[in-house]
């Protein structure tokens, strides 16, 4: 079993979109963070289990999808560490230049 370690950048990119989103809608907003949660905590027995991102292969990342939202993590046999959450729409290598992380 992986142990899940959430980034603060990670946290920060959660609490920002599920803002947004309860400005018009806190039901939805909710719904959505718990559908990721749910997701996120299903990468403790299958931490493999997201695909690669195409536009990203050199980072190491893999993403899982929250619609309209995607998780990218790093993950090794022992530990899983959320690194984003962003929208799935947006450009990922724009998303990650402005993040500093590319």
């Amino acid at each position: 079993m992986a142990e899940i370690i959430w980034t603060n950048a990670a946290t920060h990119d959660l609490n920002e979109i599920a803002e947004y989103i309860a400005l018009s809608n806190p039901i939805a907003a909710a719904e959505l963070v718990a559908d990721i949660l749910a997701k996120v905590e299903r990468l403790e027995q299958l931490p493999q289990s997201g695909k690669t991102p195409l536009a990203i292969p050199e980072l190491n990342y893999r993403e899982l999808t929250a619609s309209p939202c995607r998780v990218l993590y790093r993950a090794d046999k022992n530990t899983v560490h959320i690194m984003h959450v962003c929208r799935a729409e947006r450009s990922l290598r724009k998303f990650l230049i402005e993040r500093g992380t590319l």
